[in-house]
């Protein structure tokens, strides 16, 4: 019978090393969970000529498997590939399955086989192919790089290394459902303003395309002097009709261009630049980096990530580019001995205030709190800004829309009183 060495970490998160004797890998991996351990490595070994025991290689993956998951599946199933909104959901079900006293991988075992939705059971699945060959809960994360990032699978990693898996993922699944309410929250403050615009813009061309070439025709047809309103709205309106397609194709010309170049390294980086120049737009965009960089440094220290790994995870995260020069620029300075505080405070881009608290947690040990501390503040200070950016936005719609039909009515209505009074001449 096949011998396996195996390294393992028992429920108190003591590290132990053994051989077992298994018919097959899975066998062992099964026997081993069944003793509540929790597998690091998983190698099969074979008798020397000296009757020494000596590890085999690592056996290959299958032929045909590969770290991404879509080349696993057919163009045919693409109904069934997970995507990155998987990820929350799967780990949930994960940690549930954990914290009641499975190990990762029969609880990935237990998953692939109850769950029904198609998505969440073919990531599930594959996820228990890698793991049923000897692989860790991380290196199979690592196989869907669409679904798991890199910051995701180094912290199941630290987790799994200091046998505080369970913990890891409630923090994880903690971060990532504040950073689900944060983008919810975005696209609830701007649904309003957004339908506001479009019903006033269907307004606007109902009564420029429909209702006013025919008030120009019978005002028309009455004779008489216009009134200066009417004039500029006839005049207006016409020139829509024969040049708005030459402006609207303009518009997207330039929004394609626009966003072409926006797409280069040097216009992100100018566009950048101009938005935390912006007065309210600024202001939004430091908010979003501090709470960035306070939510996802905090989880990852928490987690055992070195500072180093740390510091790049979290770069990695900011969406500005100057912001995420800065806070490079910073990490550089904190490898060299600086703290976080000081490094921050000579980019000049980080709020005093926020620089004081840290520098506060860092001088009692307390880093981890203050960065907490920190996000919780700022994810409230951004809920406020959307609320107020979405009031001012929806004002300046409605404004806009009450404006331009007041002036259609002046125009309308002081023409029909102009044509009235020649006709009594």
């Amino acid at each position: 019978m096949p011998q396996f060495s195996y390294t393992a970490r028992d429920k108190s998160g003591a590290l132990a090393s053994s051989r077992i004797d298994a018919p097959s890998r899975r066998d062992a991996l099964r026997i081993l969970g069944t003793r509540g351990l929790q597998v690091i490595s998983l190698n099969e070994t074979t008798e020397t000529g000296k009757g020494a025991p000596r590890e085999k290689a690592a056996r290959p993956e299958p032929a045909g498997k590969t770290d991404s998951f879509t080349s696993m599946i057919s163009p045919r199933r693409s109904a069934t590939e997970p995507r990155k909104r998987d990820r929350l959901p799967f780990l949930e079900a994960l940690h549930d399955l954990t914290a009641s006293g499975l190990s990762a991988g029969e609880a990935v075992r237990l998953l692939s086989v109850r769950l029904k939705e198609p998505a969440m059971k073919s990531l599930c699945q594959g996820l228990w192919e890698h793991i049923s060959e000897g692989a860790p809960l991380s290196r199979a994360m690592a196989a869907f790089p669409g679904v798991f990032d890199t910051s995701t699978v180094n912290l199941i990693a630290a987790g799994e290394a200091t046998g505080s898996l369970s913990e890891t993922l409630s923090r994880l699944i903690v971060h990532l459902t504040e950073q689900r309410e944060l983008r919810r929250d975005l696209i609830s403050a701007l649904a309003y303003p957004l339908f506001m615009l479009f019903v006033a813009s269907g307004v606007i061309l109902f009564f420029l395309f429909y209702l006013l070439p025919r008030m120009q025709t019978l005002l028309t047809s009455l004779g008489g002097k216009l009134p200066i309103s009417t004039k500029i709205l006839v005049t207006g309106s016409q020139f829509i009709l024969h040049y708005g397609i030459f402006l609207v194709a303009g518009a997207i010309f330039l929004g394609i261009s626009l966003w072409r170049w926006r797409a280069t390294a040097a216009g992100r980086a100018t566009c950048d630049a101009w938005i935390l120049k912006l007065p309210v737009a600024g202001s939004f965009a430091v908010s979003q980096t501090v709470l960035s960089i306070s939510q996802t440094l905090s989880v990852m220290l928490e987690n055992g990530i070195t500072t180093a790994d740390a510091l790049k995870m979290t770069e990695r995260q900011i969406n500005n580019t100057v912001h995420r020069d800065a806070f490079a620029e910073a990490s550089a300075r904190v490898l060299e001995g600086d703290s976080l505080s000081i490094a921050l405070g000579r980019t000049h881009c980080f709020p005093d205030l926020i620089l004081d608290r840290l520098a506060v947690g860092e001088n009692t040990g307390n880093v981890v709190p203050s960065l907490k501390d920190i996000a919780k503040k700022y994810q409230k200070l951004i809920s406020r800004q959307l609320h107020n950016f979405t009031g001012i936005l929806s004002s300046v719609v409605l404004l806009a829309v009450f404006s331009f039909v007041g002036f259609l009515a002046f125009a309308i209505v002081s023409a029909v009183f102009q044509m009235s009074a020649s006709f009594k001449m």
